[in-house]
This record gives C-alpha cells, structure tokens and sequence, in this order.
C-alpha cells in the first residue's frame, strides 16, 4: 500500500493530531509520500519516521503547473490512493488523478457549505472522480449525504484523535492574579476566532440571564471578540465586569487548564472543535451545543452538558448548573478527559484509518 498525502502541517498544534495519523501508519509499515511546506515543523518529523517528504504544496486552483507535477509524482509513484486535505489540493489533485489507476480520497472537517447547487462543489466533493470522502465525524458525513444526487457510499468516518499526554505538562496559569479575578471565580472559558458560526453572542446573552451578583466570570480568548456588537450586549446586564475579552494568547493552553468550564455556543458547521478536545484532554468540564459533529463529543450528564444551539436560557442554565453543584462539574470534567482517552484517540484514528485504507484498496 503507498499513499500521497497533500496537506497544509506549517501550524503545529493545529496540524498535530493528523500529523500523527500518518507517523502512526508509517510505524505500522504503510508507504507514505507526503507534499507539504518545506518550513512546516513537522517537515523533520516526517523523515524521522521514514516518510518521503515532498517540498511542495499548490497554491492556486486548477493551475496546470501544479496539476503536472502532482501527476508525474503519481506516475512515478505507483500510489494506490491520493489523500486531499484542502481546496487547493482537492482540485489539482482530482484533475492530476485523471486516467490514472489511484483512489482519491478528498478530507472534510466542516459540517456545511457543501450544495449541489453550488457549481464549484462539482470541482471538489461532488466530482465523479473522488472515490471516497474522508470525514472528521458522523455530523460531516450526515450533512453530505442529505445532498440530492450524493452517492452515500462515498462518505467515511474517521475521528481526528488526540494523545492525552500531549497536555500531561500544560501547567494552569494563576488566571486570578493575570485577570484580576476574584479568590471565589468560577470561571467559564471559550476560545476561538469570532465569527458567526461560534454564536458568541448567545454566550453572551447566557451570561446576562445568570442571577445577579454571583462570581461568575467569562474569559473569551481568540480574534475579533471584543465586536462593538457584543460589547454593548454584555453592557447590557449585570455581568458587564465580568466578561474579559483577553484576545490572543500563547498561553491558551494554560489559562484553558485553570479554568471550571469551557462553554461552547456555536450554532453550525463545526466537525469535533479542536478547542474543546483540547479542554477535555486538561479535564475541564464542556458544555456544548447539539450541532452536528460537536454533539459526538461527550455523553450529556456524562461526560459534559449538551444544549441547543440558539437557547442562550439553556446554556445559562448549564453554566448555573455547575457553578452551584461543584460535584457534578469535578465529575464532567474527569469522564470528559477519560472520554478523550478511550474513544478520540490517536491510536484509534490509527486503526481506523488503516482499516479505511484496507476496504478502500480492496473495493
């Protein structure tokens, strides 16, 4: 078996937990020639583990130059399957597959924005060349197969896992001391970019439906927060000066490891969010919302608390749920870590990925 992968592994801790996969199947004695960004940190890594590492990455969509040297690299090759992780790469990558005896197998990590509609879909997902779509929970999957005309065949599932000791040495950061906040601070932690698919401002809204004068505080870490639109909804209520718009940080990880709760608010498209595995890995109880994908990642009453989307009154009361009983918080947050442990792990993903790659050479 010899796969080409072409991905994006320039950001670390974001490209880690797929990075791994591959380290993993190598070990395991899978052929793996890999086009990425010669400065990318896991460039060394790769070689280490006996994997061809390819100083290239497309830039531009449907661009001959590119399609040609992708091409020559299969033709030389002989790979069974072509791995696509992104727009550039999906769309060169189909077209330098074209004639040629190689499964394409395109990535999806994001729950929306794909319609058969939509003429550009039929370049990437939709194209009859793909052979399989690769998705990053049950949530993407269901949202491609709900398209008319979509061949359900084509859609797989393999989680992207995490390595409980990649956090083993996160030490919490004394946030009462960095964020002046009170000795008796439950604090409520989300980190992300602001846009509207995160529903920040229903996080707010949740925080302005908590009883008055409780020590209850929000730390909201990430770009494009402090919106003149959701200042003037937090100054609106009672927890105005309770609310800190920290920005960004290089020490997320820490500050998420002092935290009580992470709450996320999102309303759509997430696969399984990073931010909240990464908290569940530090043991810090989640409450989520029931979107797709997100919904997969705890057991509600288990292993966190789900909510609906949109219901800023549910949330609010999820968040007075844990700050009143401390038990059931310490109780989400120790099963949400072990959860991580057992079922989003990478050796998992792994196993999995190995047992995809199997089916798919055979079919």
């Amino acid at each position: 078996m010899k796969i080409l992968v072409i991905s994006n592994y320039r950001p670390y801790h974001t490209a880690r937990p797929e990075a791994e996969i591959f380290i993993g199947l190598a070990q395991l004695g899978v052929k793996i020639d890999i086009m990425t960004y010669g400065d990318a940190e896991y460039f060394n890594k790769f070689q280490e583990a006996g994997i061809n590492v390819i100083d290239f990455h497309p830039e531009k969509k449907m661009h001959k130059g590119e399609i040609a040297f992708i091409r020559n690299h299969i033709l030389e090759g002989k790979h069974d399957i072509i791995k696509l992780y992104n727009n550039p790469a999906a769309v060169n990558g189909i077209q330098a597959a074209k004639g040629l005896p190689i499964k394409v197998v395109l990535y999806r990590g994001y729950a929306g924005n794909i319609h058969w509609y939509d003429p550009t879909a039929y370049t990437k997902f939709l194209h009859r060349r793909v052979d399989k779509i690769l998705c990053n929970s049950q949530g993407v999957a269901d949202v491609i197969n709900n398209q008319p005309f979509v061949n359900k065949d084509k859609t797989y599932v393999v989680n992207k896992g995490h390595r409980l000791e990649w956090y083993q040495d996160v030490v919490p950061l004394d946030i009462k001391k960095e964020f002046n906040l009170p000795e008796d601070a439950f604090v409520i932690i989300n980190v992300a970019n602001n846009r509207r698919m995160k529903g920040i401002p229903y996080l707010m809204k949740a925080m302005n439906m908590l009883p008055p004068g409780l020590p209850i505080h929000l730390l909201l870490i990430g770009g494009n927060m402090d919106t003149k639109a959701n200042i003037a909804l937090i100054k609106s209520g009672d927890y105005k000066d309770k609310v800190h718009f920290v920005g960004f940080r290089d020490d997320v990880l820490n500050i998420v490891a002092a935290s009580d709760v992470f709450a996320s608010a999102s309303i759509k498209g997430e696969s399984i969010t990073k931010s909240i595995i990464e908290a569940m890995s530090l043991e810090i109880a989640p409450i989520i919302t029931d979107i797709p994908g997100n919904v997969e990642l705890c057991d509600h009453e288990d292993s966190g608390l789900v909510v609906k989307m949109k219901n800023p009154k549910e949330l609010s009361d999820a968040i007075l749920r844990l700050y009143n009983d401390r038990d059931l918080c310490e109780k989400l947050a120790k099963n949400a870590k072990a959860r991580i442990g057992s079922f989003l792990n990478t050796d998992r993903s792994i196993k999995e990925m190995k047992e995809f790659y199997d089916v798919l050479i055979s079919e």
